[in-house]
């Protein structure tokens, strides 16, 4: 019973982690996916098989090396030094990218709760800090209350699609876009994802004793991060064309559902970012740990307050600027780790 506890600890938390800002508001789903009509439904079937095979394989590899960071399963895959000169690249971008969730959250306290941006962000770095005293196992906790909500809305969203008129569109869905670039686009969603993921997939698969619990629980996160990519496509699809003007897709067919689960929405949305902002400090903290003797306290702070000062630039501005430049690092990384037999050079 224990065992299959954490299996579903560590699912929720792979979930959690990968799914963000972008996830939470439809608008990554609505880019990566069902803008390119019909083709979009087999590419989530790649993406979701993606997911669940390099995962698990991050998973698998940090619990054999006994992968303490990011930086040591990069220089298992790359070499002592190209992997050192990967990590430092990969810390300087999950900082930006931190501050965008940061960013993204102080975003939902201005446009939906009507609460100011800066207050916003001290929430969110306040129960961020209090969460991360106490280290991976808070954070699984904290998944495992969230993830099912996030699952639950989804169902209702299927529910609420299967009455509608345009059910059956996912099918038919015609689309302007070409063919290769359909294709590219779930190559890119996962690659870009799982580099996100990888600061908390390293210590969880190191820290779980179990060998069979840590490929079970790549395999159960994958598969639900791939039921809740095709649960919105499937909603959003029925609603396309008129959907993709929307700067929050899933909150408009949220509102469909009724005014409470629509605040519910909300709520999960902020807990989205919240969840994904948690799991990357945590992460980095332990990166930064290895590089020094500083106190995982005085890191974790050190690191909010970075992010703090860069998320004051904006959402927006931040998305444009680091996101394309992380997105060439990604698939680099990515095809590695796919192609990943033995180390490119002596780790030692």
């Amino acid at each position: 019973m224990k065992d299959i506890i954490r299996v579903f600890q560590i699912a929720f938390t792979y979930i959690g982690t990968i799914v963000g800002a972008g996830f939470a508001t439809g608008r990554e789903i609505l880019q990566f996916f069902t803008q390119y009509g019909h083709w979009a439904t087999l590419t989530i079937i790649l993406a979701t098989g993606l997911f669940i095979w390099l995962g698990t394989k991050i998973l698998m590899i940090s619990r054999q090396i006994g992968a303490k960071s990011f930086e040591d399963l990069n220089k298992f895959l790359f070499g002592s030094k190209s992997g050192s000169w990967i990590s430092v690249f990969m810390f300087v971008i999950l900082l930006g990218v931190n501050s965008i969730m940061l960013a993204g959250a102080g975003s939902v306290f201005v446009e939906h709760l009507n609460i100011g941006y800066q207050t916003g962000l001290f929430v969110t770095m306040i129960g961020a800090y209090f969460i991360l005293r106490k280290g991976i196992q808070s954070i699984m906790t904290m998944n495992s209350l969230v993830v099912p909500m996030m699952i639950t809305l989804s169902i209702a969203v299927i529910s609420q699609t299967f009455q509608s008129p345009g059910a059956t569109r996912f099918l038919t869905l015609t689309t302007d876009q070409s063919l290769p670039a359909a294709w590219l686009a779930p190559l890119l969603y996962t690659a870009f994802n799982l580099v996100l993921a990888m600061p908390v997939l390293v210590p969880l698969g190191n820290q779980t004793e179990n060998t069979n619990v840590v490929k079970w629980g790549g395999i159960l996160g994958g598969a639900g991060v791939g039921f809740m990519l095709m649960a919105a496509h499937f909603a959003l699809s029925a609603q396309m064309p008129g959907i993709a003007q929307f700067e929050i897709p899933m909150g408009s067919i949220a509102a469909h559902l009724g005014w409470f689960v629509q605040m519910i929405y909300l709520i999960l949305i902020f807990l989205e970012i919240f969840s994904t902002f948690v799991a990357n400090i945590y992460g980095i903290t332990l990166q930064v740990q290895q590089w020094t003797s500083w106190s995982s306290r005085t890191i974790t702070f050190g690191i909010m307050l970075f992010c703090y000062f860069f998320s004051q630039f904006g959402f927006s501005s931040l998305l444009s600027l680091l996101y394309p430049i992380f997105g060439g690092l990604c698939l680099l990384w990515v095809l590695r780790l796919t192609l990943f037999g033995t180390p490119l050079t002596n780790t030692k």
